[in-house]
């Protein structure tokens, strides 16, 4: 059988997708969305891109990330979140008695960012306890 297409095919490498079955749709475990949404929530990853390499349109990817979010999508154990145990040394620091103020603080350590609030005369320790996990 010959056949004969109105285009030019030099340097063309393409790729053709034939899906089985009665709707011709991919059907996914919640596991393989979860780990996709997850993978295109790392830092410097394109959405896009994420969709193109798994096949699926960006704004599937979309809505999984929003699922995952909101819980209604779970992780698989191995890409679960580890957290490392926090160690605060206690000092020997005379207490004090007046009242101080809260001070906001920030903690960013690789993709994960902590968000509270911490008294200044703590402050000191949060700081040592931050550098130690490191």
């Amino acid at each position: 059988m010959d056949v004969h297409l109105d285009v030019s095919t030099a340097g063309y490498a393409g790729r053709l997708e034939v899906l089985e079955g009665p709707t011709g749709r991919r059907v996914r475990s919640e596991a393989d969305r979860a780990r996709i949404a997850a993978e295109s929530l790392m830092p410097g990853v394109q959405v896009a891109a994420v969709a193109r390499k798994h096949g699926a349109s960006r704004w599937q990817v979309y809505d999984w990330r929003r699922r995952l979010r909101r819980g209604q999508l779970a992780l698989p154990e191995s890409m679960a979140p580890m957290f490392a145990p926090l160690m605060v040394e206690e000092t020997s620091a005379p207490q004090r008695t007046t009242q101080s103020t809260p001070a906001k603080v920030e903690i960013v350590i690789d993709d994960m960012v902590i968000r509270t609030a911490v008294d200044l005369e703590h402050l000191a320790q949060v700081i040592r306890a931050v550098r130690a996990s490191r």
